[in-house]
């Protein structure tokens, strides 16, 4: 009977119970971790795809075609091939030197998130998509005048 007394006393095993509970919170937190890694490089390649259409938007000879083909070339090369929206407006900028003609490029990606979307509706959340936004605003090019 002592021994039994001192078998359910005994420590012996206790990390290995301790680790079974914890370790899947922490792998939950480091896949976490790569998953919004993995959304912030999506945001920079959206971020950058909206500067190389504004970049080929205010040339000269350039119209919205162009500009959408050089923001999707930009976004397959960055293996982002989910939805997408790109909108092109000319506007004006005024500043206090005075006022010039601009080209606005508005790219939208959903970014589906890998780990998390699979674990949000298991806690009654529905953190599947999120929009990705960038705008980037150039000052368009003329001509030079001969």
């Amino acid at each position: 009977m002592a021994e039994v007394r001192s078998r359910w006393r005994s420590e012996r095993g206790a990390e290995l119970i301790e680790f079974a509970i914890v370790a899947p919170i922490l792998i939950f937190i480091i896949a976490a971790l790569v998953d919004f890694g993995m959304m912030l490089r999506a945001y920079e390649a959206v971020t950058n795809a909206a500067r190389e259409g504004a970049r080929v938007g205010v040339l000269p000879g350039y119209d919205t075609p162009d500009v959408q083909a050089r923001v999707d070339a930009y976004l397959a090369a960055a293996g982002l091939t989910g939805t997408r929206t790109t909108n092109v407006t000319n506007q004006t900028v005024a500043t206090p030197a005075g006022t010039f003609a601009a080209r606005s490029v508005n790219v939208q990606y959903g970014y589906q998130f890998a780990v998390l979307g699979g674990f949000a509706p298991l806690f009654g959340g529905n953190f599947g998509t999120i929009n990705l936004n960038a705008v980037a605003v150039m000052r368009t090019e003329t001509q030079a005048t001969p």
